[in-house]
């Protein structure tokens, strides 16, 4: 016995007297949402400006100082003053142009605050010797007993 198939459409559940809707159009096609990466990257952008401007300070001053073959780094540099001797001017006190014995008179109050207080002299390399002495001899007449010179290494220009 064979029996005869017919097609008949499937009913709709929600609707038994039509037949249920299939799908004849596209969906829309996947994208990819980059605010959220574009968002890292300016943060990014933002962190490293304004990391690059905390080395700043240091390239203001025109000091070229001298240079030397070796050096053994610190494991924790100190917390130092900065006295400088530019090649021509004034010789300043962490940014501060000062003569010599108002020199010696700030690290002097410097002193009396700290008695632990490290002094960095960065002379330019071209700088009167004499000039350079000068700074060192505030120092020494203040009773700073801790002194740090400033130099370069060989080849780091």
């Amino acid at each position: 016995m064979d029996y005869l198939r017919l097609r008949v459409p499937v009913p709709c559940p929600l609707s038994p007297h039509k037949p249920m809707p299939l799908k004849t159009h596209l969906d829309e096609q996947p994208n990819l949402n980059l605010t959220p990466m574009i968002d890292v990257v300016f943060l990014l952008i933002i962190i490293f400006m304004v990391g690059s401007t905390f080395a700043g300070p240091e390239r203001k001053l025109d000091i070229d100082v001298p240079e030397v073959a070796e050096h053994e780094s610190l494991d924790s540099p100190p917390k130092a003053t900065v006295v400088n001797v530019p090649l021509q001017g004034p010789i300043t006190l962490d940014g501060v142009p000062l003569g010599a014995n108002e020199l010696t008179s700030r690290l002097r109050t410097a002193r009396a605050n700290n008695p632990d207080l490290t002094v960095l002299i960065r002379g330019h390399r071209k700088a009167e010797y004499e000039r350079v002495v000068s700074a060192f001899d505030a120092c020494k007449r203040a009773g700073v007993r801790k002194l740090d010179v400033s130099v370069q290494l060989l080849g780091n220009q």
